[in-house]
């Protein structure tokens, strides 16, 4: 499959470019840059825009064969002196300076934790550095010593924004500039991974030691009305529990709740820690071997390793009239494995449902976690 570039690479590509039509006065239709990961980048230069005083252009983003909604976006890069003496004359020792700022359509940060301080525009630390070395290269080349100020923005930004994680992290106003590779892997687990650990990182900052992982949205307006708690404000796991887990004990939580579908959560019952498809599918097998444990009639396990989803073998379970103890002991196993991953350094809760049968069991300590909860809620208020 075919990599791609990140926001941060365009970013740095059109800096250079423009800079060196400003600092030149030529025309410039392709630039190259290094990426962090080694690879170089050749991008074309599109809307091309020079003036004595400022010069600016866009590159494209490549996603790759990654399905980035980003893809196809124009980034644009504003370069314009910073003052009219400081084009002409040195630093007299100190160091040069490039400023970095964003426009149009790039977001700006609101809660601290994140990879920019609040105020900042969301243009990460490793694009910035990007930005820097490529546009001094370009100074050096011509010997040029002053100021440059450089602005990105992306035009579509603040519509794309709707459909990124940039909402729930506290990014208003636009896309982030990121990557620190400079390239996109397709299917890039370590996105979604990063991703947990900026949601995890900005929690703790904010002083809670405490957090609700979920993989996902599922069982949304089950947690609202048997709870009166939103999922979409707990942490979305996506399928790397194992890892989330990993991600919150380094940064010093001290409790976790998990909520989830019986569908993702049986999986972590047997000690799976990546619950997607490809890695581990035993829902059944899982299952089946609980409903032993419990003296189940064998004609009904059977079923059981028959069966699609987990919503029909529930109705096997609750047949036999010892669904709600199956599944007790499926949330205390959870718990265990958990709680074994944390290296005992993290106690655990687990909400386990279905959609058909709603809550099916919770942990003994669950009940307090919307005590707690409802604190946060009011504090927050």
């Amino acid at each position: 499959m075919r990599y791609g570039f990140t926001t941060g690479s365009c970013a740095a590509a059109a800096s250079k470019a423009a800079a060196y039509m400003l600092l030149t006065g030529l025309k410039k239709t392709e630039i190259t840059i290094e990426t962090p990961k080694g690879i170089p980048y050749k991008a074309s230069i599109l809307d091309i825009m020079c003036r004595e005083d400022e010069a600016s252009c866009a590159v494209e983003k490549d996603g790759g064969d990654d399905p980035d909604i980003t893809a196809g976006t124009w980034i644009y890069a504003k370069v314009s002196y910073v003052t009219e003496n400081m084009q002409k004359g040195c630093y007299e020792g100190k160091e040069q300076e490039i400023i970095i700022e964003g426009g149009v359509g790039v977001g700006r940060v609101t809660k601290p934790g994140l990879d920019q301080p609040v105020g900042n525009a969301a243009i990460n630390r490793v694009p910035r550095e990007m930005i820097k070395k490529e546009v001094l290269e370009v100074c050096r080349l011509v010997d040029y010593k002053g100021g440059l100020r450089i602005e990105i923005s992306v035009p579509e930004g603040e519509k794309l924004c709707e459909h990124t994680f940039n909402p729930r992290l506290g990014i208003v106003g636009g896309i982030s500039i990121l990557g620190t590779s400079g390239i996109v892997e397709p299917m890039s687990s370590q996105a979604l991974i990063d991703t947990i650990r900026v949601e995890l990182r900005q929690r703790r900052v904010l002083g809670f030691d405490y957090v609700v992982i979920s993989p996902g949205n599922y069982g949304l307006e089950f947690m609202r009305k048997t709870y009166g708690y939103d999922l979409d404000k707990s942490v979305k796991c996506s399928n790397f529990i194992g890892a989330t887990i990993d991600m919150a004990v380094e940064l010093g939580f001290q409790k976790m709740l998990l909520t989830g579908h019986i569908g993702k959560l049986i999986k972590v019952a047997g000690g799976i820690m990546n619950t997607h498809s490809k890695e581990a599918d035993c829902r059944m097998e899982l299952l089946a071997a609980f409903s032993i444990k419990a003296k189940i009639e064998p004609i009904l396990i059977r079923k059981i390793l028959d069966c699609v989803t987990t919503e029909e073998a529930i109705s096997f379970l609750e047949k036999s009239g010892k669904l709600q103890q199956i599944m007790e002991e499926i949330v205390e196993r959870i718990c265990y494995y958990m709680e074994n991953r944390a290296g005992g350094k993290m106690k655990t809760d687990c909400i386990l449902f279905s959609n058909e049968y709603g809550e099916l069991a919770k942990s003994k300590g669950a009940e307090e976690w919307f005590i707690l909860l409802g604190q946060e809620r009011a504090q927050l208020i």
